[in-house]
């Protein structure tokens, strides 16, 4: 059975499992987020525009 990490700030209690799970669920968030938010990516498309327009104001 492998050592839990512990309630204190103690780095011996991490273990070899932990950080090399810590790890993958750190590459898999980077990952998940590329994917979900591309570098590069243009904000402006073929999207229809919203316009607004300024009141008319009676003079």
């Amino acid at each position: 059975m492998t050592k839990r990490i512990g309630t204190g700030a103690s780095l011996k209690d991490f273990t070899r499992r932990d950080f090399l799970m810590s790890s993958a669920l750190t590459v898999a968030l980077v990952i998940a987020a590329l994917l979900l938010f591309p570098i590069g990516h243009e904000t402006e498309g073929n999207s229809p525009q919203v316009t607004t327009q300024a009141p008319i104001s009676p003079r």
